[in-house]
């Protein structure tokens, strides 16, 4: 039996492309939760292309989103011309979310997902998120809130990573096409200590003072009156040399002592907390 010919990555990327844009076509009146970041950019743009009107957006707001990523989400939407609505959700009234256990990012889900779907069934439209197949590879309860609520996923079901994501989106010419992956503001407090909103606005200040400084990828992770700074680990030496402006933009946003973290940056940097 003859060797099978591995699939031309540009001809997968047509191929699941195709099964995104038919999957949007067969639900015909979607609402899109959007965050900011690329891959509901991505979900959002072929809505708009394959459904016109019946497209529409959704933003959660709530001080777990940073100022930035509400602003660029505003700014998607425009460009797109897709209507946005900007839904106040609920979690910070849910004590189980505050409390920030191991299943905080399924109290979140469930609250976006319930506001979602309501506001979806207005409409009588399908409510969609931008979940790829890269998410399914690590914890995500959020993922689990998110199918108990009957949330439909295109890119994930078309099988989209986040190499595809990020190919199309710049095809498509989205601005945000290589942004990097960012996540709500609450996963910079460690598990287990309360979410409060003055503690994701300090991380926020100080956040949007390193980026100002030119820092794109950074988490800046709570510790009460220190801040542990994480860069991508090739970012780690200059930052190093730089600390002097480092420091003095993170104790602006209220920090008391400025740490930089040798390892670097990791998705799950704070779920690898030592208890110590």
């Amino acid at each position: 039996m003859a060797d099978r010919v591995p699939e031309d990555p540009d001809d997968r990327l047509a191929r699941k492309e195709r099964e995104a844009r038919a999957i949007l076509r067969r639900l015909g009146r979607v609402v899109v939760a959007v965050s900011g970041g690329v891959d509901s950019a991505l979900l959002l743009a072929m809505a708009r292309e394959e459904l016109g009107d019946r497209a529409r957006a959704a933003l959660a707001v709530s001080p777990s989103l940073a100022g930035r990523e509400r602003e660029e989400a505003r700014a998607l939407a425009k460009r797109l011309g897709v209507p946005l609505v900007e839904l106040r959700t609920g979690e910070f009234e849910d004590p189980r979310y505050l409390a920030n256990g191991p299943d905080r990012c399924y109290w979140c889900r469930a609250a976006l997902a319930e506001a979602l779907v309501r506001l979806a069934a207005e409409d009588g439209a399908a409510a969609c998120y931008g979940a790829i197949a890269d998410d399914t590879a690590d914890d995500r309860p959020g993922m689990l809130a998110a199918r108990e609520a009957g949330l439909r996923a295109p890119l994930l079901e078309a099988g989209f990573t986040k190499e595809d994501v990020r190919r199309l989106a710049k095809r498509l010419g989205l601005p945000v096409w290589d942004k990097p992956a960012s996540a709500c503001l609450a996963s910079r407090i460690p598990r287990g200590e309360r979410v409060t909103a003055e503690r994701l606005a300090r991380v926020e200040r100080a956040e949007e003072g390193l980026a100002r400084l030119g820092y794109r990828a950074v988490r800046v992770r709570d510790h009460g009156a220190i801040a542990r700074i994480e860069l991508p680990a090739e970012s780690v030496a200059a930052a190093a040399a730089d600390r002097e402006r480092i420091v003095e933009a993170v104790r602006r946003a209220g920090y008391a002592y400025v740490c930089l973290d040798l390892e670097g940056y990791r998705p799950a940097g704070l779920a690898a907390n030592r208890s110590a």
